[in-house]
This record gives structure tokens, sequence and C-alpha cells, in this order.
């Protein structure tokens, strides 16, 4: 067990396995592209530890509350770094957290989506230290997201060999 994996059991935390999707539905693309020294993480949403798609659903700033979409980007932040140890192997390979994009299905007035979208920044922060875990970001109120989720996160990060 690599130091990061080590690190994510210190703070009780659990990766979720692939995704299930939901009935019908077939997804063509990786969750993961690697290319050279960089890995490329596709939109991913909150998960529960069965990998099934986790509520609540809806609009944050609507039907889910502001605290819910905090938890809801924690939740995909953990899918992410489970879709990046399945493709890697080994968490320790990521030498940096590049750039992370946060997209929030927002009701009308509602304009806090980085508060909501911190909800992944501090867990990628916390489980990888702010060294490697530190990143470029950026957080947008979205009209719907797909499923009815309430925040969807992409990401790039550098990995070595």
């Amino acid at each position: 067990m690599g130091k990061t994996e080590e690190r994510l059991a210190a703070l009780g935390l659990t990766l979720p396995p692939p995704l299930s999707l939901p009935p019908g539905v077939k997804l063509t693309f990786p969750w993961v592209r690697v290319h050279r020294n960089r890995a490329y993480i596709s939109g991913h949403g909150p998960q529960n530890d069965d990998g099934s798609l986790a509520g609540p659903f809806g609009k944050v700033g609507g039907e889910v509350s502001l605290e819910d979409g905090q938890q809801a980007a924690r939740l995909a932040a953990l899918a992410m770094i489970a879709s990046l140890k399945r493709e890697l192997g080994e968490l320790d390979r990521v030498s940096a957290w590049l750039r992370i994009f946060g997209m929030v299905s927002s009701a009308p007035d509602f304009q806090q989506q980085p508060l909501v979208i911190n909800g992944c920044t501090d867990l990628i922060v916390e489980v990888f230290g702010p060294e490697r875990g530190g990143h470029a970001r950026s957080a947008v109120g979205m009209a719907a997201l797909p499923f009815g989720l309430p925040v969807e996160l992409e990401a790039e990060v550098a990995i070595d060999d």
C-alpha cells in the first residue's frame, strides 16, 4: 500500500467501485485518459459505496442545500481518485493535481458555486497534501447535469512513470 492509500485509510475514506450506470446508459469514453505524463479525468459525479450514483439529486440552492452540494463534491472527488487508482495502479504516481473543473447544477439565483466545489478541493488537499494536491480550479453553474446530479467534476493530474 502506497502513502496516498495509507492517508486515505487514516482519514477513514474508502474508494467506491466503478460506477454502476443506470439501465440503458452506455459511455463510449474512458474515465481516465493517460497521455505521456498527464492523466485527464472525465466528468465524475458523486457515488455511493456500492458504485451507484449518490443523491440528493437536483439543483443546489433549490432541492439541494449548500452543505449537501459540498458533500456531493467530496464524493465526486473520491470517485475521481478511485478511477485514477484503477487506471494507474498506484496513487503515489500522481505527482500533482493541476486543474479541477467543477460544475454545479444551480438554481437560478444561486451564486455560491465556489463554496460547493470547496468540498472537492478540500478533500484532494487533505488526501494528497498541499504540495501535490494544490490545483488551479474553476467552479461554474449549469442549468442541468446528467442524471439530475448536483455536481460533476473533471480534472487533470501530472503523473510519474
